[in-house]
C-alpha cells in the first residue's frame, strides 16, 4: 500500500453508503439497511482505527463487514478486492455442510446424531474396521473426534488430503483410516471428516451438497454467486473450496443469529442451531472449543474459520454478525481474531443509540475510501 489518499469523488461515495445509500457489492437487493455506527450503539472512531491500522500495517485483510441490529456498519474492501468478488472461504464450508446436515436429520433423510457413521454408508467395505469404528456416531465426525488417524489438518501439512487424492475412491480411503483412540474422546481437526459429512449427505439425500444446499439453503436465502467444487467421485467438497460473496457469508452469520430464521422463515431448525453452536468437546487450537463444525468460544460467540483469515463470527450477546475475507499467511491467521477482540467488540458501547459523531464518521469515511482506491 502507498498511502495515495483518495479522489474526492472516491471519499463522497463512501461517505453516501454510510448514510443510507447501497452498499458497494450488497445490490439493490440488499436484506440489511445501512446505518451509521452510532445510530446502532457503535463507535466510528474504534472502527476508523481498526482501519487505519490495517493500511498502516499492510494487512492482507480483503473485507471487513460488521451488521448490528440488523443494520451494516461498516462494509469496507481493500483494494484490488470487491465486495461483489466471491472469495473462496475455506474451512468455513464445514459449517455450511453442518447446516445442511441439520437440515436433512429436520427432512428425515438421517435419523439423527446418534446414527452409528459406517451405516449411512451403504455397502461400502472400508479397511480397518474394528469395534471402536463401529461407535463411531454421526455426531463423533461433526465434532472431530471421530478417532480416526486421519493427519490432513494444517498440523500435519495436510498429508492425508494429498494421500486421498492419489485414490479413486475418496470416501473409501478416508473411511479405511485406522483408529487411534475412542470416537469422542479425542479432538483432532480433520479435513476429511468434513469431506465423509458431504459425502453421507449426498447417499442420504440422493443430491449433492451443492445441490441439497441450493434447494434448502442457498435458495431460501437468496444465495446465487457462489461456487462448490466437486471431488473426481463428484461428493461436493466438503472441508473447503467454496467461494461465496462476503455478504452471502454474513447472511448466513445472521441466519444463526436469529436461531435459523430468515425473512420470517424457519430455514435451519431452532433446536440444530443452538446444539451445533455450543461446545460439545475442547479444541484448544484454534478456539476454545469445537460444536458441530462450528469453533466456539467461551465469551458465548460462536464463528466459522476459514484458511488466510475467513472469519464468520456470530455474536449474540452484541446482535451482531462480523465477516472478514483474508489472503493472510499462515502465522497471521490471528490478525481478525486480534482486531474483534481490541477493536470491534469495545467499539460495540451500548445496545441504545450513541451520540451522534459526525467527525468520526467522516474519519471512517476517508478509511473506507482510502483502503478501496490504494493501488
Amino acid at each position: 500500500m502507498t498511502g495515495v489518499l483518495p479522489t474526492l469523488a472516491t471519499a463522497l461515495v463512501f461517505a453516501l453508503v454510510l448514510r443510507g445509500w447501497p452498499s458497494p457489492g450488497a445490490g439493490d437487493d440488499s436484506p440489511w439497511p445501512v446505518s451509521t455506527p452510532e445510530e446502532q450503539g457503535v463507535d466510528s472512531v474504534l472502527l476508523a482505527e481498526m482501519l487505519e491500522e490495517i493500511d498502516e500495517a499492510g494487512h492482507d485483510i480483503n473485507s471487513v463487514t460488521v451488521i448490528r441490529h440488523g443494520s451494516i456498519v461498516l462494509d469496507a474492501s481493500v483494494v484490488p478486492y470487491r465486495l461483489e468478488i466471491r472469495h473462496v472461504v475455506h474451512s468455513c464450508t464445514k459449517s455450511v455442510v453442518s447446516t445442511l446436515i441439520g437440515i436433512a436429520i429436520e427432512e428425515g433423510a438421517i435419523a439423527g446424531v446418534d446414527v452409528p457413521f459406517l451405516d449411512l454408508f451403504g455397502d461400502v467395505a472400508p479397511d480397518n474396521v474394528d469395534a471402536a469404528k463401529e461407535t463411531m456416531t454421526l455426531e463423533h465426525v461433526l465434532t472431530m473426534a471421530t478417532g480416526m488417524d486421519s493427519h490432513d489438518s494444517y498440523l500435519y501439512r495436510w498429508r492425508g488430503i494429498d494421500e486421498m487424492a492419489r485414490t479413486d475412491d475418496w470416501t473409501l480411503n478416508a473411511l479405511s483410516f485406522p483408529m487411534i483412540a475412542e470416537p469422542g474422546t479425542r479432538f483432532d481437526y480433520s479435513n476429511t471428516a468434513s469431506y465423509l459429512l458431504s459425502s453421507a449427505l449426498q447417499r442420504a439425500t440422493g443430491m449433492t451438497a451443492e445441490e441439497y444446499a441450493t434447494e434448502h439453503l442457498f435458495g431460501p436465502l437468496g444465495i446465487t454467486d457462489y461456487t462448490w467444487p466437486q471431488s473426481p467421485e463428484d461428493v461436493s467438497i466438503g472441508w473447503g473450496e467454496m467461494s461465496l460473496l462476503p455478504h452471502d457469508m454474513a447472511k448466513l452469520g445472521s441466519l444463526y443469529l436469529h436461531g435459523g430464521v430468515w425473512d420470517g422463515e424457519q430455514i435451519v431448525p431452532a433446536e440444530w442451531v443452538a446444539t451445533a453452536t455450543r461446545e460439545h468437546i475442547p479444541a484448544e487450537t484454534l478456539m476454545d472449543g469445537y460444536g458441530y463444525q462450528w469453533w466456539v468460544e467461551d465469551d458465548g460467540y460462536f464463528m466459522a474459520l476459514g484458511y488466510a483469515g475467513q472469519y464468520i463470527v456470530v455474536l449474540p450477546e452484541q446482535d451482531a454478525v462480523v465477516v472478514f475475507t483474508s489472503e493472510l499467511a499462515e502465522e497471521q491467521f490471528f490478525v481478525p481474531y486480534e482486531l474483534l477482540q481490541r477493536s470491534i467488540l469495545p467499539a460495540m458501547e451500548s445496545a441504545d443509540p450513541l451520540p451522534e459523531n459526525p467527525d468520526g464518521v467522516a474519519r471512517l469515511d476517508a478509511a473506507i475510501g482510502k483502503l478501496a482506491a490504494e493501488e
